[in-house]
């Protein structure tokens, strides 16, 4: 085999392989055991098929596979291969621009030295997300490189339709991070590939804008807003007091609890969290530009250092000036993305990545290559190797710790809840994070009604994904109706249902019941169990139903 392809084929897979096996893989958010869980179907009456903002195709396909066999991390395994797909481009990339300045075992120790400082965090510190910003930029970046090749265009298409298909905005924020060194690899030559990615993409939304149901439409909708209050803060106050329901649907969305559209809807944003320019601007804005400029340095110092090490070697030459505009761009972009929305590192790491690797496109793309540029590049990958290394050996330990804990959390949840059919629960997803993208299911002994997982159905009162159109149908077919009020109503009256709700959830759920109560209607309201029924003393808490008779004593039924 050639040395070509021992370096860009294999060395990712054993880079990817050591990594994990010396440092882990662990989920950055609870967000991909979030969609597994509905994937398997053990939120959702059955398998999840569509999940509508992403994973369009994807999710039909998991949704099937893991029936058939349900011990397999066919979401991992999937993601992962992608990954490595795009770790494969980028150093195919990489090594075509530097081979010539660098020789053969320069390159491979710039690759490897790149891989630990710039890429190993994509698979110690998983999110479903830098897979399509990594997977369309190296695409674009790969075709343009060898344009006009058509073999090159269809694989560098292949990539972004791939990505698109993952997470339509991640995959044009991937292009886009990787559209200034496209142009730099091959000028025009490279528009076919960025005319074929933007193409992709119009009629891509246009397709979904066409073929979305009204409740997945909804979905967007609320999805959107409820992310301008609780993770952009692009909301100011509301401009007057609030009424007893508005300050209930405020508190609910604060705490993601958003399953019941009479509380959590459109209107209630309209009134509670209004868009005011001026507000985000004096008040929200400079806090959110101060926790950034302490973020960069502190997580990305290496990415900065190989910046700072490009600027130095494009400084004393001619022509520079797109370059440095660029600079600006890729300055204004990380800036704007981190204080008008968020940059949590499954952005920021992938976007410093194409910036990075767009700035060694202009100094080794064109010659003559600055003197001592591989000697500069070296030097720089190996003083931030030591500290970042260090860093990443911290996480590891602090990933493992934390993937531990929440293990043991979730059996011990299992464990109150293995005489149930039923859980009704807002701490199961908070024990996902850190989790392992290659144990989706643990081992227990819970007695449940799901076929894949042999363990109870769970409502969800808590998390996104109380908004996807499945939760109703889900309480349809538990309770027989899609209210989520009533729902709660109903299973409170059978005796198979176990409610692990944190205090803060319980006492949101007891002023949604109070507030939905109808005339006539007994109270019936959530209340710690007795100490004799708590088997884990900890973050957890059982809860019963009490129905409380408005017009004689009081009777209580535990549930």
């Amino acid at each position: 085999m050639s040395h070509r392809r021992l370096v860009v084929l294999l060395l990712p897979l054993l880079l990817l392989l050591v990594s994990g096996a010396v440092w882990g893989c662990y989920f950055e958010t609870n967000d991909d055991l979030t969609i597994v869980a509905l994937l398997r179907g053990e939120t959702a009456a059955a398998p999840v098929s569509d999940l509508y903002l992403y994973f369009h195709g994807f999710a039909g396909v998991w949704s099937r596979l893991y029936p058939t066999a349900p011990l397999v991390s066919w979401y991992g395994l999937t993601l992962y291969g992608l990954l490595y797909t795009a770790t494969v481009l980028a150093f195919a990339v990489l090594y075509r621009l530097l081979r010539p300045a660098a020789g053969r075992w320069g390159l491979v120790a710039v690759l490897v030295l790149f891989w630990g400082v710039a890429w190993l965090e994509h698979g110690l510190w998983f999110n479903y997300v830098r897979v399509p910003l990594l997977l369309a930029g190296a695409g674009v970046l790969f075709a343009a490189q060898r344009a006009p090749a058509r073999g090159a265009l269809a694989i560098g298409l292949l990539a972004f339709g791939l990505s698109w298909l993952i997470r339509p905005s991640a995959a044009l924020l991937g292009g886009a991070a990787a559209l200034p060194g496209a142009w730099w690899l091959s000028g025009r030559r490279s528009l076919p590939v960025l005319a074929g990615a933007a193409a992709w993409a119009m009629l891509g939304g246009l397709w979904l804008n066409l073929t979305w149901s009204p409740a997945a439409a909804t979905f967007r909708r609320l999805d959107v807003l409820k992310s301008n209050l609780n993770d952009f803060q692009l909301t100011a106050p509301p401009p007057r007091p609030l009424s007893a329901a508005d300050s209930l649907g405020l508190a609910a969305v604060r705490q993601w609890m958003l399953a019941d559209s009479a509380v959590v809807n459109e209107a209630l944003f309209a009134r509670v969290a209004p868009i005011r320019p001026g507000y985000f601007l004096w008040e929200t804005a400079p806090t959110k530009l101060l926790a950034l400029l302490r973020q960069l340095p502190r997580d990305y110092f290496p990415l900065l250092l190989l910046v700072a090490a490009t600027w130095a070697l494009v400084a004393r030459r001619p022509g520079g000036r797109w370059f440095w505009a660029v600079q600006l761009g890729y300055t204004g972009l990380v800036l704007g993305l981190g204080v008008v929305l968020k940059l949590p590192p499954r952005l920021a790491l992938p976007l410093l990545d194409f910036w990075v690797i767009s700035n060694l496109i202009f100094v080794f793309g064109r010659q003559p290559v600055p003197r001592h540029a591989v000697a500069v590049l070296l030097a720089v990958l190996v003083a931030a190797a030591v500290p970042y290394g260090l860093k990443t050996w911290h996480r590891s330990i602090v990933l493992a710790a934390e993937q531990q804990r929440n293990n043991q959390t979730r059996e011990q949840l299992s464990q109150l809840a293995k005489r149930a059919d039923v859980v009704v629960t807002d701490l199961w997803e908070q024990t996902y994070k850190a989790g392992s993208p290659f144990q989706e299911v643990l081992p227990s002994a819970v007695g449940g009604r799901n076929k894949l997982t042999n363990a109870p159905l769970r409502v969800s009162v808590i998390g996104w994904q109380t908004l996807h159109p499945s939760q109703p149908a889900l309480r349809q077919h538990l309770t027989g109706s899609r209210n989520f009020t009533e729902a709660l109503r109903r299973l409170g009256q059978r005796p198979n249902v176990a409610w692990l709700l944190s205090p803060e959830g319980a006492a949101l759920l007891n002023r949604q019941l109070a507030l939905r109560q109808q005339p006539g209607q007994p109270l019936m309201q959530l209340e710690s169990a007795s100490a004799n029924r708590l088997t884990w003393k900890n973050a957890m808490h059982a809860y019963q139903f009490r129905v409380k008779f408005l017009h004689s004593s009081s009777k209580a039924k535990i549930l």
